[in-house]
């Protein structure tokens, strides 16, 4: 984990309060109370309940994300990682006043207990609240019974789920007592493990516990806290996600069995990141987590939440949230459709995922469409140009050779100029064409049926150099298809393939501004292509693609992510890899028909 940070000291005086202000000038409906750190909710009702968090700054965008009709009324936020004073707490409370009461809904962490729960009774004492309970958060199963029976559970992201019905009951006018009720319910019926690759890196803090690179995880709370296990050798996805399930769903232990799930119990699911993991890997840990409820624990979720809720600045790791709702419905002497109603209700607090409203999984969905994008236009034996077999399967097969041997040059490269995908993409796309020739493709003869089998390979490739390659085909098939069809009988191939190539790069030049002198591809594509229909001749065509790769060292590139690198010195004077790997391809093409 860097320890690099825009703001290097443990500022809490002022990054804090910036990041606050900064969220309430974007958000003209939340204000701030500065020297409190106060946010709340300038449209706060005082007719309904006062529904109130915070904690440690750090954990973003809880709490003041979630600051706004149909959710919190107001959040005191601490030091990062350290709990609001109880006079920050009793400033929110009195900031949004209730004539039916106030509810303040925490993790469950000792220094928060604390001082709200001494905020609550200088309420009641005062005369800011008639009505005022701490509802701690409790969903943490990491520790175990035995251990937290004390303290009870941890709080983690779980408790943005009791917050968002709570916030939604309020906005409906449920009473003081109802709220309570519900919120208890569902707390209940909350269970959340969390698993993280490494701490996380408080600006200003040094000296955390080194995590190594074989090692993860499981029961990683959100202060830096040690966690319950480290796994190590590093386990696959597939056996982190079994093993963290099995600690939230397993009936069978006796420490952690704290909610029970029947089947066909409707629940929620909430996965959160932890700060750190880009959203790809969140959806992909998501979608092994519901893969292996519906397969090992029979559970199908019916609401499915996966964000960042509830943050450790900048840890990289996540949680894993259930919530039977079924059960906190009975529990609170409610319906689960009204649970999933409030769930669902619109809510104008910043952070809050509205997108996901009213999208109850068991709501019936339009079928559908069934779509073949891999279809092609028949051609019939007149359009189709027929080859030596041999031949046609050999000159692809050594230009993909040559393009896989030159990738860790182009890897090398890409790693200095650009993003370092480029080797692994050729070799990639290189390696799915010769699987078809091994397949048979090229037994026909039928330039065509390879061509086309080449294009689906291709569309898979990514990235600009394969959207370049499969604009280029496809463009090329067009092309060769008209020129077959005013061709005379006799003609020969190189009179019919040159001129469509030449159409094809004309296509091509539609889409990409990119051209000779620009350090891309096409500073090969464009002299071979003109070489080739000017000559007439592939020799001479490769040659003029061999000294322009060549040439590409001198270049400074000018279109995509190498283009922002700095001018360098001489271990930036290296080809442009995409302009290398078409050279490669085409002196292979070339090689094989001598």
């Amino acid at each position: 984990m860097s320890a690099k940070h825009y703001f290097p000291e443990t500022a809490a005086n002022t990054l804090v309060p910036r990041a606050l202000k900064a969220l309430c000038a974007a958000n003209p409906s939340l204000s701030l109370i500065e020297d409190q750190r106060v946010v709340l909710n300038n449209a706060h009702n005082r007719s309904q309940v006062s529904l109130i968090s915070g904690g440690g700054s750090g954990h973003e965008p809880a709490w003041s994300g979630y600051v706004g009709d149909g959710l919190l009324s107001a959040v005191a936020c601490g030091d990062i990682f350290a709990s609001p004073s109880m006079k920050q707490v009793l400033a929110a409370i009195a900031s949004v006043p209730s004539e039916k009461g106030t509810i303040l809904l925490i993790t469950n962490y000792t220094g928060d207990k604390l001082h709200f729960g001494l905020a609550a009774e200088r309420a009641l004492a005062g005369g800011f609240a008639g009505k005022c309970i701490v509802l701690p958060a409790t969903d943490d199963v990491s520790i175990g019974r035995s251990r937290c029976e004390k303290v009870g559970r941890r709080g983690l992201a779980g408790n943005v789920i009791t917050m968002k019905i709570l916030g939604a009951a309020a906005a409906r006018d449920y009473s003081f007592e109802r709220c309570v009720e519900i919120g208890k319910a569902v707390n209940k019926q909350l269970v959340s493990i969390g698993s993280a690759l490494d701490h996380c890196h408080v600006p200003g803090r040094q000296n955390h516990e080194n995590i190594g690179d074989d090692v993860c995880v499981i029961g990683a709370g959100i202060h830096n806290e040690p966690g319950a296990q480290k796994i190590s050798p590093f386990p696959s996805v597939e056996g982190l996600i079994s093993q963290l399930l099995t600690l939230i769903c397993d009936q069978n232990d006796p420490e952690r069995a704290f909610v029970k799930f029947n089947k066909n119990d409707d629940t929620a699911l909430l996965v959160n990141n932890y700060g750190g993991l880009s959203n790809l890997e969140l959806g992909a840990l998501t979608q092994e987590t519901l893969a292996q409820l519906e397969t090992k624990w029979d559970i199908k979720p019916t609401k499915i939440y996966s964000d960042v809720f509830e943050t450790s600045l900048n840890g990289p790791g996540f949680s894993i949230t259930l919530c039977n709702l079924t059960t906190a419905a009975k529990e609170s002497k409610t319906s689960v459709s009204e649970l999933l109603e409030l769930l669902g209700a619109e809510t104008k607090a910043p952070a809050w995922p509205n997108v996901l409203s009213n999208t109850s999984t068991k709501v019936a969905r339009k079928a559908t469409p069934v779509v073949d994008i891999n279809k092609q236009t028949d051609i019939s034996a007149s359009e189709d140009i027929k080859v030596d077999p041999k031949l046609l399967d050999a000159t692809i097969r050594l230009a993909c050779e040559r393009a896989i041997a030159a990738e860790p040059d182009l890897t090398k490269w890409d790693m200095v100029m650009g993003d370092g995908d480029c080797g692994e993409a050729v070799k990639g796309v290189s390696e799915a064409i010769l699987k078809i020739l091994d397949n048979g493709t090229a037994k026909s003869g039928s330039v065509f049926t390879v061509l086309h089998a080449i294009i689906n390979v291709v569309d898979d490739m990514g990235g600009t150099l394969g959207a370049i390659f499969g604009i280029l085909l496809a463009a090329f098939a067009t092309s060769l298809r008209t020129h077959i069809s005013k061709a005379t009988s006799g003609t020969e191939l190189m009179h019919i393939s040159a001129p469509s190539l030449t159409q094809a790069v004309e296509s091509l030049k539609q889409h990409t501004g990119a051209r000779v002198g620009d350090r891309t591809v096409m500073d090969v594509l464009l002299p071979f292509a003109e070489t080739l229909e000017k000559e007439r001749d592939l020799g001479k065509a490769v040659k003029s693609a061999e000294t322009a790769a060549e040439g590409t060292r001198d270049l400074k590139p000018k279109f995509g992510r190498a283009s922002y690198v700095g001018a360098g010195g001489d271990e930036q004077r290296l080809p442009d890899p995409g302009a290398w790997a078409l050279m490669e391809m085409v002196k292979g093409i070339c090689d094989a028909s001598n």
